[in-house]
């Protein structure tokens, strides 16, 4: 889970730090501790899980998941697509308050069988948009 910590000093009172784990339980180099991820990565990577997350996955959170996966099975055309991006929209916008999401833009790729999702955001309180490209495709 992330954690978010605001800073007690006045003069950088508005900046918010995100913390998060590394879920791939990479270790520090230094400090032989599992490795955190910090601000921009660690919402990305909170984003991305959430994306992948299906429902029923989160113990006593039954309700937190995107429904991509059933999605992935059906014939890859734009149709599809679409809902693909309305369930992403729905789904981060409903359980990442830390981002407010500014264009999903999925494109059907029927030779490759997979999804080619392109998906803008800010983050509360930083002026500069990041965007995340990643592929979608069902696992074999």
């Amino acid at each position: 889970m992330a954690t978010t910590i605001t800073s007690r000093n006045p003069a950088i009172s508005s900046e918010r730090i995100f913390r998060d784990l590394d879920l791939n339980f990479n270790s520090h180099p230094v400090k032989k501790d599992v490795s955190k991820h910090i601000n921009e990565y660690a919402i990305i990577n909170s984003v991305k899980n959430l994306v992948s997350t299906n429902f029923y996955e989160r113990p006593f959170r039954p309700e937190i998941g995107s429904g991509v996966r059933s999605l992935l099975f059906e014939n890859v055309d734009p149709l599809v697509a679409a809902q693909l991006e309305r369930a992403l929209w729905e789904t981060i916008g409903n359980y990442e308050p830390r981002v407010s999401v500014t264009n999903i833009r999925a494109q059907a790729s029927p030779d490759d069988n997979l999804y080619a999702v392109t998906l803008t955001f800010m983050i509360v309180n930083n002026p500069n948009p990041i965007t995340i490209d990643f592929f979608l495709e069902r696992i074999r």
